[in-house]
């Protein structure tokens, strides 16, 4: 079976979701809040992470965001909160989220939402970034925003996104430039072609950041364009 990563500052919700993931067969790790969370990523490789939005320290929001940034979401995350707004529903989706569960969470769609998380999991190979770039739909609800942008009894599709495999055979020198040419485009098509948004997101200056896209041959005019 899968090994889970559930995080969450409230130790009830952590007991009650750990107690029936075990019951499954799944192997459980719990955290606290974001710095466990991050420690628990590194050694125990989840294979799906459930993660609650309003913690005390980092918000889910921001860990994602975080993992995303860092290459280190390579495993389906699903979050859980029991205020969650529209637009932050879209947020994380937009970063990487695959769905969200609402508060207080039923047996039903905790089972039926690990059994889809672990299925998009299988699919994907260790070595892939995903960047999800799917425009909310104009009738977007709270329920549907809640879900991925997907009804709950209907089969997940993150929709049209922009993916890039990475060939770990290369040179080091190589694979750094590709990597490192993807995440640059990234953040440009995110923040629309904004070189001052983007030095202040990958903590570059602007003089830094424009001789890095120029060496890296990032094209300027696409990310302005269309983001993927």
């Amino acid at each position: 079976m899968a090994n889970i990563l559930v995080v969450d500052d409230e130790l009830g919700i952590r007991d009650l979701l750990s107690e029936i993931l075990n019951d499954e067969g799944h192997s459980v790790e719990l955290a606290e809040n974001a710095a466990k969370a991050r420690a628990a990523r590194l050694h125990a490789r989840p294979d799906l992470v459930l993660l609650d939005i309003w913690m005390p320290d980092t918000d889910g929001v921001t860990l994602l965001k975080e993992w995303a940034s860092h290459g280190l979401l390579t495993m389906p995350v699903i979050m859980m909160s029991g205020h969650a707004t529209i637009d932050t529903a879209v947020e994380a989706t937009r970063i990487g989220a695959l769905a969200f569960l609402e508060k207080p969470i039923t047996l039903q769609k905790l089972l039926k939402a690990v059994e889809q998380g672990l299925a998009r999991g299988a699919e994907k190979p260790l070595a892939e970034v995903v960047f999800t770039q799917k425009p909310p739909p104009e009738d977007l609800t709270v329920e549907l925003a809640m879900t991925g942008g997907v009804l709950p009894d209907v089969p997940m599709d993150l929709g049209p996104v922009a993916t890039q495999s990475f060939d770990l055979d290369k040179p080091l020198r190589e694979a750094r430039d590709e990597f490192e040419k993807t995440y640059f485009e990234f953040h440009l098509a995110k923040e629309a072609g904004s070189m001052t948004r983007v030095a202040e997101k990958t903590g570059l200056e602007r003089t830094h950041l424009y001789r890095k896209l120029k060496q890296l041959g990032v094209d300027l005019s696409r990310s302005k364009r269309n983001p993927f």
